[in-house]
């Protein structure tokens, strides 16, 4: 048989084509790999070279106020890991208000930033009970301290102690505010919701439509929580960072103590303080 006509042999079943798009998606390298090289031409009747194997990201999660442990993989970014979260569970992505690390309580130090260690479990908050309330701003600070999930729904983080909010007991730590004296706030960043309350005029009262996270048996009644210890610190194995623009990538760290807040970001990395701060107060 001719030099080049032969039957030309099946790929590696190693790695499937869905498996090759989401590992390539994920930006894991590997050492031995050359970044940015240029790929050789492909002589006429061999088999492509078979793709270097990555591996397979999984994670753990389950909904904050109970369910199965679910696995979540695929995702490059913070909207992709809450479509997969409700396709795990079989919800609306709509339903998904945030996310905490390694416990199921409103613990606001907990907030999935930026990143993910490798052996990090999520616990995805989705939307519970909505309630509409008329609040009076006595002073120029409601107390407020406004984050965002990265996907639209912008949600209560702090709440000042002896504020006005603070002495309303129907408003808590995670509520997610929809609405302004009826002006749609879904799919505002949190400075956008933070500067919306600001300019409310002194001396009148407002109306708030909130909509607070399900909570499960042990959280009823709890209106906010944080750990003693607010830093995280990672077993050193491994940190999944996920990125605005462009593919995450796996970065292995000796040691990385992480203050992770929804948006704001301390990260102690080999001696070196890197703070990336995004969060509306007033």
């Amino acid at each position: 048989m001719p030099l080049g006509l032969g039957r030309r042999k099946k790929a590696s079943p190693l790695m499937e084509e869905d498996d090759m798009g989401e590992r390539t998606a994920l930006g894991v390298s590997h050492a031995g790999s050359v970044s940015g090289s240029s790929i050789s031409p492909q002589i006429p009747g061999l088999p492509p070279p078979a793709p270097a194997l990555r591996p397979r990201l999984v994670f753990h999660a389950q909904l904050a106020h109970g369910s199965p442990t679910g696995r979540i993989e695929g995702f490059s970014n913070v909207k992709e890991l809450y479509a997969k979260i409700a396709e795990a569970f079989n919800i609306p992505i709509s339903e998904v208000m945030f996310c905490t690390l390694n416990t199921h309580r409103l613990d606001m130090d907990k907030l999935l930033g930026g990143q993910i260690g490798l052996e990090d479990f999520i616990f995805a908050h989705i939307r519970g009970q909505k309630k509409e309330l008329e609040v009076y701003k006595s002073e120029e600070s409601l107390g407020l301290t406004i984050t965002d999930n990265g996907a639209g729904y912008a949600f209560i983080k702090r709440i000042k102690e002896g504020s006005t909010i603070h002495r309303m007991q129907l408003i808590n730590v995670g509520d997610m505010i929809e609405a302004i004296n009826g002006k749609n706030l879904v799919g505002s960043r949190h400075f956008e919701v933070a500067r919306a309350l600001k300019e409310l005029p002194r001396g009148r009262s407002f109306t708030m439509k909130l909509c607070e996270p399900r909570k499960a048996f042990d959280m009823i009644g709890q209106r906010s929580s944080s750990s003693a210890n607010s830093a995280g610190i990672s077993s050193g194995r491994g940190t999944l960072r996920l990125r605005a623009k462009g593919a995450p990538t796996v970065e292995e760290l000796v040691r990385e103590v992480c203050f992770v807040y929804c948006n704001v970001q301390w990260v102690l990395v080999a001696g070196s303080m890197r703070c990336i701060p995004h969060h509306g107060s007033f």
